[in-house]
C-alpha cells in the first residue's frame, strides 16, 4: 500500500476524514449562528418530546391540556429543526411558518395559563410563557424569525 502525500494546504487526516469532494453547501444555515439556532431548537424538540411522552405514558389523567401541548411544541420544535437545517427557499418558508406557529403558541399558552391557571394544573413547554425552561421558548422564536428574516433566500435575477 503506497502513501500519497497529502493535497496541497491539506493533512492526511483531512484528506481522510474531512468533506468529501462534491458540493459544499454555502448557505448561512450550515455554519456560525445558523447552526447555533439549529442545535437549539434540537435540543428543545428533545427535551420537550421526551417530557411530553412520558407525561402522557405516565399522568396524562392529571393534565392532559399541558402534556398535549407540549406534545404539540414538541412537533414543532422537531419540524423547525428539520426545516432550519434544510437548504432551498421551501424550506425557509417551512421553517418560517414553523416558528411563527411557536411564537403564536407561546404566546397563547403563556397568556392562557396566566388568566386561567386552573387549565394547567402541570406545566407545558409553553405555560408562563416557558418559564420552566428559563423563558427561552419565549425568546427562541423571535430570535429566530429574526434571524430567519436576515438569511432569507435572495430572488434569482434576470436571466437566471
Amino acid at each position: 500500500m503506497t502513501r500519497q502525500p497529502p493535497e496541497p494546504g491539506r493533512t492526511r487526516l483531512q484528506q481522510r476524514f474531512g468533506p468529501r469532494g462534491g458540493a459544499v453547501r454555502a448557505d448561512r444555515k450550515s455554519s456560525g449562528f445558523g447552526r447555533l439556532i439549529v442545535v437549539v431548537y434540537g435540543v428543545f424538540s428533545l427535551s420537550a418530546g421526551v417530557r411530553s411522552l412520558y407525561q402522557i405514558l405516565t399522568d396524562l389523567g392529571a393534565a392532559p391540556l399541558p402534556y398535549l401541548l407540549s406534545a404539540f411544541a414538541a412537533a414543532v420544535y422537531v419540524l423547525a429543526t428539520v426545516a432550519l437545517a434544510r437548504p432551498g427557499a421551501r424550506w425557509h418558508r417551512v421553517a418560517t411558518a414553523a416558528v411563527l406557529v411557536e411564537l403564536c403558541g407561546v404566546l397563547g399558552v403563556g397568556a392562557l395559563s396566566v388568566l386561567a391557571p386552573g387549565l394547567f394544573p402541570e406545566a407545558s413547554v409553553w405555560s408562563h410563557f416557558g418559564r420552566g425552561y428559563g423563558y427561552v421558548p419565549l425568546v427562541l422564536p423571535m430570535v429566530g424569525l429574526v434571524w430567519l428574516w436576515r438569511s432569507r433566500p435572495r430572488a434569482a435575477g434576470p436571466g437566471t
